[in-house]
């Protein structure tokens, strides 16, 4: 993929704020990006955050060392005033403290003065410009596939899930039985109340049993009600979920789960069309679309006997896969945009934004749990942040934690420019390998540094990457 815009996806008229104390930067700056785009200079965070009074960014540049209100303020003041534009942080006088806190606050980059390659700097803000005109065009063709179309809580527009939304057009008004399968936590409840909301039956009840989670004899109470006196809690009539849904829709999550006698039982009623209340002894017609779902190989479980056949080609006349979230990773960025904004609201956060390293790390985990895994992440990140922007630390330790006990050196007291550079990046390089247990190429990825790049830096601080592989 081109690191640069195609012509026709370069927003109309990006903006770029330059803050900076000294004159010969803006001038410098100001001069080689106003050919790209749209550029206004300010001398300081006071004058800086008037022109965004009225104006509005896609990227700030600022130093982060000025009189007064120094960048650090300023950052912070922008990503609680004006979350929608992303910040570059350049300095030359900045403590590495200063450069830490600074990424942590939610600055896109960081870029040490002097800027000797004003192409690299433009590529930046090119690369921040085309992560935002993406998110847009998600979103706009998010707005046209749901027009007409009720998508419920289903998020995302990767080509799986595309393919699946036009498969639920299509079946949903059929009133047929259907049958999801999927890993645990794809959101197989979803898809089977995306059917039902966008069926005949939407007026009436949309009921959901998780049979594996219930004993025989009590799930086919449940599910088939039962008479007074039929066993020893039962001290009245009752009515089970297939009458409750009686118009609507059942939907039986893991259905795979229940015993041979009990699928004996569900089968009838689905052939018959009618059920019978245990103890009972007269059949009662149902009216009930049945969808059902499991987490494991329905065919698999046939062929070792786990699983009746009959019942199998009887509940899967339409069926359906939901695909894991690793096989879908175009839909991570939009999910966790989403979670924020829904636990954002929840826990009286409604500016939080997502740093870019945060992102990196949800894009690059495998997400064994996955939809669910992912949104019970962000909800823990959400609870605990307490910035404007989701930072590393908000994670789970399970999502991000560092693999190995080391002491790093922070001690940058009383040394030259250049030996505390040679400890932070050997810090920060032994933390990326740490993370990624030593996979020099997502390493490399996430810290946007040339992999031969990577490897002059082992050799220059002496690290092992192979220490850090298990």
């Amino acid at each position: 993929m081109n690191d640069y815009f195609e012509p026709e996806k370069i927003p109309i008229d990006a903006r770029i704020l330059i803050v900076d104390d000294e004159e010969d930067t803006l001038d410098i700056f100001s001069s080689q990006l106003s050919n790209y785009f749209t550029v206004d200079v300010a001398p300081s965070a006071f004058l800086a955050l008037e022109k965004m009074k009225r104006v509005s960014y896609h990227v700030a540049l600022t130093d982060l060392v000025m009189p007064g209100e120094d960048g650090l303020e300023l950052l912070q003041k922008i990503k609680e005033l004006y979350p929608q534009t992303s910040v570059i942080v350049i300095s030359g006088k900045a403590s590495i403290e200063m450069a830490v806190k600074a990424m942590q606050l939610g600055a896109e980059e960081f870029i040490e003065k002097p800027v000797e390659d004003l192409d690299l700097l433009k590529l930046k803000i090119q690369n921040i410009l085309k992560t935002k005109w993406q998110g847009e065009e998600i979103e706009r063709l998010r707005t046209i596939l749901t027009q007409g179309f009720d998508r419920k809580q289903i998020i995302g527009n990767s080509y799986a899930i595309q393919q699946i939304m036009e498969k639920v057009k299509k079946i949903a008004p059929l009133d047929t039985t259907v049958f999801i399968t999927g890993e645990t936590g794809v959101g197989k409840e979803l898809f089977a109340e995306l059917i039902y909301i966008n069926s005949s039956r939407k007026n009436k009840k949309f009921v959901t049993v998780n049979c594996g989670s219930l004993p025989e004899s009590l799930l086919e109470s449940i599910l088939f009600g039962h008479i007074k006196g039929a066993f020893t809690d039962a001290i009245k009539d009752k009515g089970g979920y297939f009458l409750e849904a009686h118009g609507g829709t059942l939907f039986l999550d893991e259905i795979t789960e229940t015993s041979p006698a009990f699928q004996i039982k569900l089968l009838r009623a689905l052939e018959k069309r009618s059920i019978r209340k245990v103890g009972g002894e007269e059949d009662i017609e149902i009216d009930v679309r049945i969808i059902a779902a499991s987490n494991k190989n329905i065919e698999d479980e046939v062929k070792k006997g786990n699983f009746r056949e009959d019942l199998y080609y009887r509940l899967n006349v339409i069926g359906m896969q939901i695909p894991p979230l690793r096989e879908r990773v175009e839909d991570i960025k939009l999910l966790a945009h989403s979670f924020v904004g829904e636990f954002g609201r929840k826990y009286n956060k409604p500016d939080l934004t997502i740093s870019a390293p945060v992102m990196t790390v949800l894009m690059t985990r495998e997400w064994k749990g996955n939809v669910r895994e992912l949104k019970n992440a962000i909800e823990h990140a959400v609870a605990l942040s307490s910035h404007n922007t989701i930072v590393l630390e908000d994670l789970p330790g399970n999502v991000f934690q560092l693999k190995k006990q080391r002491t790093f050196n922070r001690s940058y007291d009383n040394l030259p420019y250049f030996q505390a550079k040679d400890i932070f990046e050997k810090n920060y390089i032994e933390k990326l390998l740490m993370m990624f247990e030593g996979d020099v190429t997502q390493a490399a990825n996430f810290a946007k540094i040339n992999r031969q790049n990577l490897y002059e830096k082992f050799k220059k601080l002496s690290i092992d990457p192979n220490e850090f592989r298990k």
